[in-house]
């Protein structure tokens, strides 16, 4: 836990775990201010789990969620009174702890001079120059004569040929495709995190066969080593001046820019859900610190009911909450456990797969399985103390009606939405996702900005698959666009997703398709059927896809993804 002081009562610092909290406590800390929404990154952990185990602890913990960009001087405010009435010291948190830093410098302008606020943040590790107008309109004694130091904050010298924003798999392979192309570049990644995920892996961690741990590494220990990480979050853009705003007031310049931020997983979209992760029955293995819960429940499940639930689209990997349910069911019949517990998968979408060609091998699992299908069935609420799920259920007449199902164990994928500072930004389109052309990845309004992963709103799955064919497509295309070679052809992505649907443990209905629903196998049928179970499919998920994404994808080697130039 990385805590600075800004002042005797505050302590800000970037995102806490539930040891944090606990450590926190220990060095004695009263309150708690959580300034950062939650779905924001893969790892974090939700305000209503830290709430609890602070309130647990003997701590107060309050909740004030600021949207990168959108922080205004009402946002100030309220900041404000929290720190007057709470119990001191006090530690605010967001991602990296600008946001928190900002909202002080800004609640306590009045009264201070802006200066000491700017030394004060400068002194946390905070660099908050940019805010130094606004500061001197509260309170324009509070300049110190000749304070160089903070005039308004200047744009960094450094002009990017491609400035990427996100260090998951879209920006680092992107990043990795470039310079393998033209080591000369000058490329830099933006991402707060400090850890890069392989999410696929997260399936098998609640089945049973992975350790979170081979999931997780350092982000500084997966980019390219010509490419430069800039450890900041995105306050906002400005495509027009090709240009971007980091959280902490600096602005960048760039030639091209390539943006993957991933997606946001809305927990707070299903009411009540927040409250009861990784409790009461209720996992997900679409965060890090859940899936282990799965597995946890998995085993101690023998009897009663389990649900699995799937949002309405668009969601990364399509697959994922199928899977969570096959790898369950298979482990209860190896127990002997699985005539006792009652199955349902709860789909708000029509049908259990979106391409037809795999349903029939899919169909044969959930007849051997003996599970329940309930489609148009979307989880909108949960009680997590008296194991209540609520669906609202669409019959054949478009009537909605609200149903109540009793569970022993809720396997939940949360609905998913476009990142807050995407959705408020230049580049989305009315949706929320990011605008691009679906062949091209352009940005369909900026000419030198490109979009790839889940982030995008083009019509394919969301899966690290698709990424690692997007990412040489955004490579050649920038590349083009920077050395201005207009008489070449665009590369193009055709929707390449592959969706490893393990169907048991040691078994993999291997779906590969793109636009439109088009089959798009790898392989020749005689080495992979993916429309029925297999066992090599099984190996290749194991045991050789880890390693194409750690050392191959991530590296900008490009085995089965070179670029295409015809649809």
């Amino acid at each position: 836990m990385k805590v600075q002081a800004l002042s005797s009562q505050l302590s800000v610092s970037p995102q806490l775990s539930l040891d944090d909290v606990r450590q926190a406590q220990e060095a004695g800390i009263k309150t708690l201010i959580c300034n950062r929404p939650d779905g924001e990154g893969p790892d974090q952990t939700t305000f209503v789990e830290i709430q609890r185990l602070a309130e647990e602890l003997g701590m107060q913990a309050h909740y004030q969620p600021i949207i990168s960009g959108q922080m205004d001087d009402e946002h100030a405010a309220e900041f404000g009174r929290l720190l007057a009435d709470a119990e001191a010291p006090v530690l605010a948190y967001c991602r990296t702890g600008t946001r928190s830093t900002n909202l002080w410098a800004l609640s306590q302008a009045a009264n201070a001079p802006a200066d000491d606020l700017l030394r004060a943040a400068q002194k946390a590790g905070y660099n908050i120059t940019s805010l130094r107008g606004r500061l001197l309109a509260a309170n324009p004694d509070g300049q110190d004569v000749g304070a160089a130091e903070f005039n308004q904050a200047e744009d960094s010298a450094t002009l990017w040929d491609v400035l990427i924003i996100g260090g998951g798999a879209g920006g680092v392979a992107a990043a990795s495709s470039l310079l393998a192309r033209d080591c000369s570049l000058k490329v830099a990644i933006v991402d707060p995190s400090e850890n890069h995920y392989y999410q696929p892996g997260w399936t098998l961690v609640g089945g049973g066969v992975f350790q979170p741990e081979i999931t997780k590494r350092r982000m500084k220990d997966v980019i390219p080593s010509r490419c430069r990480l800039i450890v900041e979050g995105v306050e906002s853009f400005q495509p027009e001046d090709n240009k971007i705003t980091l959280c902490n007031g600096q602005r960048l310049a760039y030639k091209a820019l390539v943006v993957s931020p991933g997606l946001k997983l809305n927990w707070e979209g299903v009411d009540g859900l927040p409250e009861t992760l990784g409790r009461n029955g209720v996992t997900s293995n679409y965060r890090y610190d859940l899936a282990p819960y799965t597995w946890k429940l998995v085993q101690e499940t023998k009897e009663g009911t389990a649900l699995f639930t799937q949002p309405a689209m668009p969601i990364k990997c399509a697959g994922a909450p199928q899977k969570a349910m096959y790898l369950s069911a298979y482990e209860w019949e190896q127990q002997g456990a699985l005539k006792n517990i009652k199955v349902e998968f709860n789909n708000a979408g029509g049908v259990l797969f979106g391409v037809k060609e795999y349903v029939p091998a899919l169909m044969e699992y959930i007849e051997r399985y003996g599970i329940d299908l309930a489609f148009n069935s979307n989880l909108v609420a949960v009680d997590g103390p008296n194991k209540v799920a609520t669906f609202e259920v669409t019959d054949s007449e478009g009537q909605v009606s609200r149903v109540e199902k009793s569970f022993d164990m809720l396997h939940v994928c949360p609905p998913q939405i476009a990142p807050d500072f995407i959705r408020v930004s230049p580049l989305a389109a009315e949706s929320g996702w990011m605008d691009v052309d679906q062949y091209t990845l352009r940005s369909t309004k900026f000419d030198n900005v490109w979009g790839l992963g889940d982030v995008t709103n083009a019509p394919n799955a969301k899966t690290a698959a698709a990424v690692r064919k997007q990412a040489p497509v955004v490579a050649e295309n920038v590349l083009r666009h920077i050395k201005d070679k207009t008489n070449t052809l665009e590369a193009l992505y055709r929707g390449y997703g592959s969706c490893p649907l393990t169907v048991e443990r040691g078994k993999i209905v291997l779906a590969e398709f793109g636009y439109g629903g088009v089959l798009q196998p790898s392989f020749p049928r005689f080495i992979i059927n993916g429309t029925r179970p297999s066992r090599v499919s099984w190996w290749l998920k194991e045991r050789i896809l880890p390693p194409i994404y750690w050392n191959a994808m991530l590296k900008g080697r490009e085995w089965l993804a070179k670029p295409v130039y015809e649809k």
